[in-house]
């Protein structure tokens, strides 16, 4: 099946719980049509694209659907396991764990251009499935992914997202991808017409090559550490300050380079931590948040204290455009 690449000028955009509806209904049809009895992977990253796509999946065709949930060794603190927890215990998806930490940070090993990790990362991703697709019974023809319009949009020119130019040539599966034309905030709407819970539906948004683009340059295991460590203090501060589902995103990264800094009286040579926090409605476009001071500082406090590596903390005010979210 041929998969539409433009949104078309009069599509409607999908604000209501009917149109919602109406667009659920349209892809189970074509979903039942496009699978038929054969099985379909998804790789499902938890985020709340892949879990709509899983939700639509599992409406259109039952058990003859397959969650991968992949841990490349760049997820945030906690994920995977948020991940299993879900949908496998409470969403009784058929679900498949793969710890593929070590053979993706050895692929990564040395490679600091932003898009040959991307390419990497999503062509390995593709590997692995290929691997898990030999180990289930019957006929499996099809992958699925939580792909959205603005990683299209993206891919063309701009930065290639591992689901998109990221997808090795001799791809052996056909793809689908059902809100392919959907922008974020359509996706939440259908998500929340299909029943999945408010935190899953309001999950922040979180790259499929994770952490790897975060981790600016080459990755070392230290710096990843230090990132993921960082990343998640500067979550749980604004959890506790009320700022969950107020700021559309909000992470850290981790630049390749040493600043000169003073602990304990001697000269430290560590890295700079960046928060990036943004709002936007569709992800095409977004602005940058005026955050309270003391949480600022708290934040930073937190961080130096607690984060070996780190000996700075800044704070992105780029809006997109010029900057894109993601700094990779």
């Amino acid at each position: 099946m041929e998969l539409p690449s433009k949104r078309p000028d009069d599509m409607v955009r999908i604000t209501t719980p009917e149109l919602a509806q109406a667009f659920i209904d349209e892809q189970v049809a074509a979903l039942r049509e496009q699978v038929g009895e054969k099985n379909v992977l998804l790789a499902l990253s938890g985020g709340v694209d892949s879990s709509v796509v899983a939700a639509l999946l599992i409406k259109a065709v039952g058990r003859q659907l397959i969650c991968v949930h992949v841990n490349h060794g760049l997820m945030r603190a906690g994920e995977s396991e948020q991940v299993i927890d879900v949908f496998r215990n409470q969403m009784d998806a058929n679900l498949v764990y793969v710890d593929a930490t070590d053979r993706f940070l050895g692929l990564l090993e040395g490679v600091a251009e932003p898009e040959r990790k991307r390419k990497i990362i999503g062509a390995e991703f593709i590997r692995v499935f290929e691997e898990e697709a030999r180990k289930v019974a019957g006929d499996v023809s099809f992958l699925a992914q939580g792909t959205i319009y603005p990683d299209i949009v993206e891919s063309d020119g701009v930065k290639a997202h591992h689901n998109v130019g990221g997808l090795p040539e001799d791809l052996q599966f056909e793809l689908v991808e059902p809100v392919r034309l959907l922008y974020k905030d359509e996706v939440r709407v259908v998500g929340r017409e299909l029943g999945l819970p408010e935190s899953m539906v309001e999950r922040q948004p979180f790259p499929g090559p994770g952490l790897g683009v975060r981790c600016l340059g080459a990755i070392t295991r230290d710096r990843l550490e230090a990132l993921r460590a960082a990343d998640k203090i500067l979550r749980d501060e604004f959890d506790a300050a009320g700022l969950a589902g107020k700021v559309w995103q909000y992470f850290v990264v981790v630049p390749d380079m040493r600043a000169t800094g003073v602990r304990d009286g001697k000269r430290a040579y560590e890295w700079p931590a960046v928060i990036r926090a943004v709002n936007t409605v569709d992800a095409m476009t977004a602005t940058v948040p005026e955050l309270d001071w003391a949480l600022l500082k708290k934040i930073t406090d937190r961080i130096l204290a607690e984060v070996p590596g780190i000996c700075r903390v800044t704070y992105d005010l780029t809006p997109k455009p010029i900057g894109t979210i993601e700094w990779e």
